[in-house]
């Protein structure tokens, strides 16, 4: 495997080809936030809060950390003024719908985020994907799955599969940020109308 030479934060790193600039910086301890990201699902780019400033001959962009390729000679600036307002914003927009998820409180901590500047709309999901996934992904069993679009997006457990295969498997839980409680309320949701339907 070619060995690819690139600067994180001043710091020169040691990539091999076809990893992301999250994995490199993880390689080395740097910490990128991130909130749709798991190790063992394909990279999604869903949250963009892993959003980076990205310099290659001279030209710099903002790009998702866990979706972006190494390549030689490459800067990377994970904390700038440009990243750190991009990052707040999205978790003012986050707040909005997941109000008091302890992982997001956490994240606006740090990046001065106003948990009050948008108009709450509790929905407990920020639609990161990571129960979708997980369940078609690693579990084969697409459980859950997203319904409608844009603006009406939402997660929704499949009745007829989560009745048979949830109960036993309750992996997902824990994977989301919005904390596992708000994933088992749209599940116990799911299995009651489907009761409801049956009786």
């Amino acid at each position: 495997m070619n060995k690819i030479l690139l600067k994180i934060d001043g710091r020169e790193v040691e990539a091999g080809e076809g990893m992301t600039i999250l994995e490199a910086a993880r390689k080395v301890g740097i910490v990128i936030p991130t909130l749709c990201h798991h190790e063992k699902l394909e990279p999604y780019g869903a949250c963009r809060i892993c959003t980076v400033e990205a310099e290659i001959r001279g030209s710099t962009k903002l790009v998702a950390a866990c979706l972006y390729p190494v390549e030689q000679d490459l800067i990377v600036r994970t904390r700038s003024e440009r990243v750190d307002k991009i990052r707040r914003m999205i978790l003012e927009l986050l707040l909005a719908h997941a109000p008091e998820a302890r992982q997001l409180q956490d994240l606006a901590k740090e990046y001065g985020a106003d948990k009050d500047r948008f108009e709450k709309e509790p929905s407990f999901c920020i639609l990161c994907g990571l129960c979708v996934r997980y369940c078609a992904e690693v579990k084969k069993k697409n459980a859950v799955g997203f319904v409608n679009r844009g603006a009406g997006r939402e997660i929704s457990f499949i009745p007829e599969i989560a009745s048979k295969e949830c109960w036993k498997c309750k992996e997902c839980f824990p994977l989301c940020p919005t904390e596992a409680l708000q994933a088992a309320y749209v599940f116990t949701e799911a299995l009651v109308s489907l009761t409801s339907f049956q009786a």
